[in-house]
């Protein structure tokens, strides 16, 4: 029997879950490594160990049967790696990287297997998650191991020094801090597990497929929830990137009627890179097809010397060498209400306090799902009380604490790949 370069069914994973439960039971009298029993099950099916580890992993992350073949869903796929992991490898390279050891692939790999036995990653697809949050292979002390980019470093750093000029010495914050965020949640999210009666197997009826969809829009403070701010709206597609259906249109909407009406004076408005947050203003800069002329009088305008000899190619890089940094509409709107705009660096979601509220209100919308849309709104308003003041306090604080945290080991990882390896 051979299932070689053909697609699983459900009846074929079964039997491959069935082969590995029997072998895992032989290895055991044994006293075999578990390796040994992944190896048999591949033999005796003529299927590759790493289908065997991908099964299993389906199976133990759902512990139940492998439930009944789908159609593919259409569009981009997602990363087999989720962005939540994020935050755990970045934590555990810094911190081999603040001890000078050397970290590889592998160990990254091992470490992710150490917390989870879910998190088996073919090392391909590892790489291109980790080149995806930042991370690069380079020359560490004494030895190549991989670290951060230095362009994530640098965003970190020049984030966390406006961070810290807005605290007073006794650390409060000097002008109030406003932390806004967008999500969603889909109609049929509901817990994975559940309890059933053992003779009646663990077939839950639940619908397939993810459902409508719901964007949600907010913003805390250190005080909460910011009243008024409150957003939710029904997306037009169910599947797919959410930051699509927001636009600039409903965000600058939303920032200008709900947000900034609520929020204190002079606040510092924080929030993450998402691509309608980042819209820039109207510019005079040149255009690469911009004429002759145009540079030249730009280059006048801002006092730049250019001589009479220079081709507009020349001309264009002259520009371009002096070109200002891009201007955004969200924050000249922000800026015009006395207020300013501060974007947190790109893969740091642990430095976005409205991420753990959004956590704690997906969690309560889980457990008290009926897989209908009008029971997702009705349990809205009360998923978000789950969301307290003193909350919202607690997860600042440990935000900060997360800041200056990483503040003192950039220093120390810095000194450590500063010293000369020779």
């Amino acid at each position: 029997m051979a299932f070689q370069g053909k697609e699983f069914t459900q009846g074929m994973k079964q039997l491959v879950i069935n082969l590995k439960q029997f072998n895992d039971n032989e290895r055991c009298q044994k006293n075999f490594q578990a390796a040994w029993a992944i190896a048999q099950t591949a033999k005796g099916l003529g299927i590759g160990e790493a289908s065997v580890r991908r099964i299993m992993a389906e199976y133990n992350k759902n512990k139940q049967v492998i439930p009944e073949d789908r159609p593919k869903a259409r569009g981009r796929p997602e990363h087999i790696i989720p962005d939540e992991l994020q935050t755990v490898v970045r934590q555990y390279i810094r911190s081999q990287n603040l001890k000078g050891q050397h970290v590889s692939i592998e160990l990254v790999r091992e470490h992710l297997y150490n917390i989870s036995t879910d998190y088996i990653f073919p090392v391909t697809t590892l790489w291109r998650a980790l080149s995806r949050w930042g991370f690069a292979y380079g020359t560490g002390k004494r030895r190549s191991a991989l670290k951060e980019r230095d362009y994530v470093i640098l965003a970190r750093r020049r984030y966390l020094r406006q961070k810290r000029l807005n605290r007073k010495p006794d650390g409060s914050f000097i002008r109030p801090e406003v932390y806004l965020d967008e999500t969603f949640i889909n109609k049929n999210h509901s817990n994975q597990f559940t309890w059933y009666f053992g003779e009646d197997g663990p077939e839950v009826n639940k619908p397939s497929g993810k459902g409508e969809r719901l964007i949600i829009v907010n913003a805390i403070t250190m005080g909460g929830w910011v009243d008024g701010t409150r957003l939710v709206f029904e997306a037009k597609k169910k599947t797919g990137d959410y930051h699509g259906q927001m636009g600039w249109e409903n965000f600058s909407r939303w920032f200008k009627e709900q947000l900034l009406p609520n929020i204190p004076d002079r606040s510092i408005i924080i929030m993450d890179n998402a691509s309608y947050h980042n819209a820039e203003a109207e510019s005079s800069f040149p255009r690469s097809n911009s004429s002759k002329e145009y540079l030249r009088k730009w280059l006048d305008d801002t006092e730049i010397p250019w001589g009479q000899d220079l081709l507009k190619a020349e001309l264009y890089a002259l520009c371009k060498s002096n070109e200002p940094k891009p201007e955004y509409k969200i924050d000249k709107i922000a800026e015009a209400a006395g207020h300013s705009v501060l974007r947190t660096p790109q893969y740091h979601p642990e430095l976005q306090p409205i991420e753990m509220c959004w956590g704690i209100v997906k969690n309560y919308m889980a457990k008290h799902c009926d897989f209908t849309l009008q029971k997702l709104r009705n349990n809205l308003p009360l998923a978000f009380s789950q969301v307290t003041s003193e909350t919202c306090w607690k997860l600042i604080a440990k935000t900060v604490t997360e800041e200056d945290r990483y503040w003192y080991e950039d220093g120390k990882i810095d000194e450590n790949q500063g010293v000369d390896s020779s």
